[in-house]
């Protein structure tokens, strides 16, 4: 009988269980019945993506300024070059679209600084974007100091108008959606009723109402001589909106913590703010990631609707350009752009909070 006294050197798996074609035989191939839909599945594919590449890359036309540079037999993606500028700025002076390229710039690289991981300082680049940040913005955006020209809100449209209703509307409607739920979990009924209301009223109206009557109504009860900006009444009307499904989907975070959590705190002598800050607050918030993009994807795409109050967002400012007798018979591309843009900031902000579950999870999944 032979003993072996050295360990055997490691061999590769099978080439049945690895790779790519291990990957398709298991998953599209693992039987005949799963190989007939994989290759009709395949075949319907063909048939949809086929002409559309054809129209969209193939034959289409790419270079030129006006309706004349495009043939006909593809996309004419010559209308969404000649208009970009008008789409992203919306009729922001162009001698001043500097400033809202720093704005952009800025903004962006805070956002990449807190998203990066070991990066240092992240508490202060967190309070610069929050408390610092706006008021730049504002300064940049607006004008009227340090000599800058003064830019009306009614100019501001396309992208950029898109990106500052979601993100100010994001920022500000979740400590009130926070402050919400706390509320309508607390004790004392004043604050429990006043909540409930709030959150079921805001709930129970359509958003496009909403910026109908911040529009048109809220200017009838304000003081004679006292005016608020149009661009601001949509924000506060958003902002109230999005604020009452995000205190929802706090409140069902706070109660999938168990009891016992706060029962702890409270036994070790923590008040009731200390509690929920320290304690169940950070564990809620984790849980409720998905809930929370959710909302904040929801808010983006519905920043849409300011249309009907007389502002031209990514969408609106489309549909203008469409209305141009220059480029009429293009509205296919005009709205194909439109979608490709939100889609571009929906599915990456999708991507980054599946990112934040895995990095944050620390075992509350069974």
């Amino acid at each position: 009988m032979t003993i072996r006294d050295k360990m055997i050197e490691a061999r590769p798996a099978p080439i049945r269980t690895v790779g790519p074609l291990a990957w398709l035989r298991a998953n599209l191939f693992s039987g005949p019945v799963n190989s007939v839909f994989t290759l009709l599945g395949l075949y319907l594919l063909y048939l949809l993506l086929a002409p559309t590449i054809q129209w969209a890359i193939i034959d289409a036309d790419w270079v030129g300024t006006s309706r004349d540079d495009c043939s006909r037999e593809g996309a004419c993606w010559v209308f969404i070059n000649a208009r970009l500028t008008q789409f992203i700025y919306g009729l922001y002076p162009r001698a001043e679209l500097w400033r809202v390229n720093i704005v952009f710039a800025g903004f962006a690289a805070l956002i990449a600084w807190l998203a990066i991981p070991r990066l240092p300082f992240k508490r202060w680049v967190a309070v610069a974007t929050l408390v610092g940040f706006p008021v730049v913005a504002y300064v940049l955006l607006y004008g009227g100091y340090f000599g800058l020209r003064v830019v009306e809100t009614h100019r501001w449209g396309g992208l950029m108008l898109t990106l500052i209703l979601a993100v100010v509307g994001m920022v500000a409607a979740l400590p009130i959606g926070i402050l919400l739920a706390l509320g309508r979990r607390s004790q004392m009924p004043i604050v429990k009723s006043f909540c409930v209301v709030f959150i079921e009223f805001w709930r129970g109206v359509p958003l496009i109402t909403i910026l109908f009557m911040a529009s048109v109504m809220l200017p009838l009860f304000l003081p004679t001589g006292v005016s608020v900006d149009r661009l601001v009444r949509a924000l506060i009307g958003i902002t109230l909106f999005q604020s009452a499904y995000m205190a929802e989907v706090v409140r069902g975070g706070l109660q999938a913590i168990p009891k016992g959590q706060e029962e702890a705190a409270a036994a070790l002598g923590m008040g009731y703010w200390k509690r929920m800050g320290l304690i169940v607050l950070p564990q809620a918030l984790k849980m409720m990631i998905p809930g929370i993009v959710n909302t904040f994807i929801s808010l983006f795409k519905d920043t849409t609707l300011v249309m009907i109050i007389g502002l031209f967002d990514l969408l609106g400012i489309v549909q203008a350009a469409l209305s141009d007798s220059r480029w009429l018979g293009f509205a296919l591309e005009g709205y194909i752009f439109a979608a490709f843009m939100f889609w571009i900031f929906c599915f990456s902000r999708s991507r980054y909070s599946q990112y934040l579950e895995r990095k944050l999870n620390t075992g509350h999944k069974r």
